[in-house]
């Protein structure tokens, strides 16, 4: 009976019971679309810097990473490498040779940073082979560059083209050599576009005069949110003549920037709720306002305060879960939209995000946890609100509530 009566006061005035289901449904639609974006942006922001170079973690010669010279290089010992292989935490392992040179072209030169890597395991890792843009993928037999797509437009080059590579080898030697432009990538830090060359490992260990060494060793690993962990066992099984560092070491200005971006957005958090509950509570204050005569009249002919109250909290519920169910079907074609086609910035905007080695590209992430926690949120502050009008009839004295 209860039930029947609840259902029908819904229906009974038709525009109260869509507006507030609208009031709800809009605030799940915020609420949703603004934790979206944040996570999309972060994701996209990690992806860009750290999946599509550096790797999650990196091993290093002792020292290396405060003087980053070949003279810090060091051998694959077997040792090493079967410890990395034997670690289940650990799926790609990709040996670099990387160091500063110049690149020239004519009377063109740019400096530039080499890295010499494995062909293969690269692709592993970065899918570097899917950012070609021109030509083919080098491979690691080969005495061939693929070039960053921004350097590429500085020297003014382009496929089968053919560069002259001069840096400082190992222990101080020259190190000069003419490469043929196998392919032009892009990637998608423009700090990054503009200034990397790839070589296959064993050519740039020639070139460089520093045969089977290496400056870093990046890891794809199973699980970037255990990153802490895995680096922590790293350093326990390789011991202290190696340094492992996770990214938020190796960037420490992308790591603050995220842990900056997250504090903001628990502050305009707090504003899109405060927002959503006045507007929330502006309409059941409307609602229980027009209904006063109603209740009054109802208490009148012996309706129990109780039962009423019950009904009351019932409509609440129902409007609420109605109410959160169709901000979920509103936001998440939106959500979708923007993760398959994010929005792109322009102008001052992008050029303030390229200093921080990122583009101005905000994606949104589809996330079933996003959903679940933005509409529990919604869904309590609704019930909460909701339980004005039981306030409201506990003490409504139905002769004055009758008088118009």
């Amino acid at each position: 009976m209860i039930l029947k009566l609840i259902w029908r006061n819904l229906w009974r005035n038709s525009r109260r019971t869509l507006i507030t289901m609208a009031s709800i449904a809009f605030a799940v639609l915020f609420a949703v679309l603004m934790q979206s974006l944040q996570n999309g942006v972060f994701n996209n922001l990690i992806k860009n810097v750290v999946g599509y170079y550096s790797g999650y973690v990196q091993i290093h010669q002792n020292g290396y990473w405060d003087e980053q010279i070949l003279d810090n290089s060091f051998e694959l010992k077997n040792s090493l490498a079967d410890k990395l292989q034997h670690n289940r935490q650990v799926k790609v392992i990709v040996p670099r040779l990387e160091t500063f040179v110049l690149a020239s072209k004519g009377n063109t030169t740019k400096g530039c940073m080499l890295v010499g890597t494995d062909a293969v395991k690269e692709n592993n890792l970065t899918q570097l082979k899917s950012k070609l843009i021109k030509g083919s993928y080098f491979e690691n037999n080969e005495e061939a560059v693929l070039l960053a797509e921004g350097l590429a437009n500085r020297l003014d080059v382009s496929v089968n083209d053919t560069i002259v590579l001069f840096g400082q080898g190992f222990h101080g030697g020259m190190a000069a050599g003419k490469y043929k432009i196998k392919g032009i990538i892009h990637l998608a830090s423009p700090a990054m576009n503009n200034a990397f060359v790839y070589l296959p490992l064993a050519t740039t260990q020639y070139f460089l005069g520093a045969e089977n060494r290496l400056t870093s060793i990046s890891l794809g690993i199973d699980n970037p949110e255990n990153t802490a962990v895995i680096v922590q066992n790293l350093r326990k099984s390789i011991g202290a003549k190696y340094e492992v560092m996770p990214w938020q070491e190796m960037m420490p200005d992308v790591a603050n920037h995220i842990k900056a971006d997250g504090f903001s957005f628990y502050i305009f958090s707090g504003i899109l709720y405060l927002i959503i509950g006045f507007g929330l509570f502006g309409t059941v204050l409307m609602m229980t306002t027009e209904r006063k005569y109603e209740f009054g009249m109802l208490i009148a002919i012996g309706m129990k305060k109780s039962k009423l109250e019950l009904v009351l909290f019932g409509e609440t519920v129902l409007i609420t879960f109605f109410g959160v169910f169709l901000g979920i079907l509103l936001s998440l074609p939106l959500v979708i939209y923007l993760k398959k086609k994010p929005i792109r910035f322009g102008g001052e905007l992008a050029k303030a995000y390229e200093q921080f080695g990122f583009e101005a590209l905000f994606p949104a992430t589809v996330d079933q946890h996003i959903f679940i926690t933005q509409s529990l949120i919604v869904l309590i502050m609704a019930v909460i609100i909701g339980l004005y009008p039981l306030w409201h009839v506990s003490g409504l004295n139905p002769v004055k509530a009758m008088k118009k």
